[in-house]
């Protein structure tokens, strides 16, 4: 498995250190709320954001990136759960989650539309999305995201498959991100803050 070699380095393909946009939009969700995170990798998001006094989940398809992410975790003193398995296969629990944070997590569209329609109904009330991907200009980059278009949202695209959230922030823009050696430049970007009705 590719992610599984990507991260069997000592190294963390990403670092340690939480993506700048989860940093600036935490204040946003439920102090001490339970957090799913997706494709959470090496669980640098994962275990911040425990630090931070949340009860958080890392899903990953990676057991590697896991295996590290557990071990980040016991390294700052803190706890985080742990899921590896497939998103294609692993169903979201409905009304389960006060917050749930997309941070790189790039799908084929077919599954992302699946994914995201699961994030609608498995967030509680109230509940916060927190969401940070590359968009189709990122191909012109060339630091850091895949190399298809089609695993790579515009917020167009977001708004339609996550109908049913209120968006509070949405945006496409051009940002600096220096994340480990896996992100390293100018970026484009799209993010967005949408919360489920009460």
């Amino acid at each position: 498995m590719i992610w599984d070699d990507r991260y069997s380095a000592p190294s963390f393909f990403y670092g340690t250190e939480p993506n700048d946009f989860l940093r600036e939009q935490q204040a946003r969700l439920a102090a001490g709320g339970r957090l799913l995170c997706l494709a959470e990798g090496e669980g640098r998001n994962a275990v911040w954001l425990a630090q931070q006094g949340f009860d958080v989940t890392a899903v990953d398809g990676s057991a590697v990136g896991l295996a590290k992410a557990r071990a980040l975790a016991a390294d700052r003193g803190v706890h985080i759960s742990t899921v590896t398995a497939d998103l294609a296969a692993w169903r979201i629990d409905a009304d389960a989650w006060d917050g749930i944070v997309s941070i790189w997590c790039h799908l084929p569209s077919a599954l992302r539309r699946d994914v995201h329609r699961q994030v609608v109904n498995a967030l509680r009330p109230g509940g916060v999305l927190v969401l940070e991907a590359y968009t189709p200009s990122q191909l012109a980059l060339r630091t850091g995201g895949p190399p298809d278009p089609d695993m790579m949202p515009t917020l167009a695209l977001l708004r339609d498959e996550l109908t049913g959230l209120d968006f509070e922030l949405a945006r496409e823009c051009e940002r600096m991100i220096h994340e480990g050696t896996g992100h390293n430049g100018r970026s484009a970007v799209v993010q967005l803050v949408a919360v489920r009705p009460a």
